[in-house]
């Protein structure tokens, strides 16, 4: 039994190959491990989706989560998720994620956890992103991305479809594709110091080769390869 079962229930995730199997093992790197640190916190969740994983953090025992989301659409859909106890601690914020965070500061809110999974390889800003994330004072940011293999601290500049929900959100109106850039592992390692975090990387191999289904992308050996990792302030 995984945290995950549910969602082959959803109506949205019916027509996904093996959503199960892969949401169970990333829960079991993103959110498990930190369990103690969660539980009684208040948490911030970037670019939420459809609050998949602000409902695992209140799973693990947050005591409010909030998700900053740039399509309606997408949080429309947490309405499907089953259990009303776990819903109602989780507020869901749609808006530019940016101006979200910024917003957030301006009010005086501070949040004890932090998650940034699958988000950091769909922007531009990395450095503002965690400046903005450093100002909520978190004492613990959870990063999963897309990360380049090259060795080298670096950004890689892509494209995608803005209509693609998994994608960036357009950056104005009418804008079919968006610029990003994908850091590489040692560029969030640079930030993070930056920033005064230390770094600690999840270790992924750890898993049996046998027991990888559904998560290839933490495995590749080419250009670029899915990552997790913990930061936490230096001190």
């Amino acid at each position: 039994m995984g945290f995950f079962d549910f969602i082959a229930d959803l109506p949205h995730y019916r027509d996904h190959s093996a959503p199960v199997a892969r949401m169970n093992k990333r829960f079991e790197a993103l959110i498990a491990p930190f369990a103690d640190e969660i539980s009684g916190a208040r948490v911030l969740d970037l670019a939420s989706h459809d609050g998949r994983w602000c409902y695992a953090f209140a799973g693990a025992g947050a005591a409010s989560v909030v998700g900053l989301e740039g399509r309606r659409e997408m949080v429309d859909k947490f309405a499907d998720y089953p259990n009303a106890a776990l819903k109602s601690k989780v507020d869901l914020r749609v808006g530019d994620l940016f101006e979200g965070m910024e917003a957030a500061i301006a009010r005086g809110e501070s949040y004890d956890v932090v998650g940034v999974f699958g988000i950091l390889y769909h922007v531009m800003d990395h450095f503002r992103l965690f400046q903005l994330v450093r100002k909520l004072n978190p004492r613990l940011v959870i990063v999963d991305s897309e990360f380049m293999l090259r060795p080298a601290p670096m950004m890689m500049l892509k494209t995608e479809r803005t209509s693609n929900v998994l994608n960036a959100i357009p950056q104005y109106d009418g804008q079919e594709r968006a610029i990003k850039a994908v850091p590489s592992f040692k560029a969030m390692d640079w930030i993070a110091e930056a920033l005064g975090y230390q770094t600690e990387w999840i270790d992924w191999n750890a898993r049996a080769e046998d027991d990888r289904r559904g998560v290839s992308d933490y495995y590749r050996e080419k250009e670029m390869r899915r990552g997790t990792c913990a930061l936490r302030p230096i001190g």
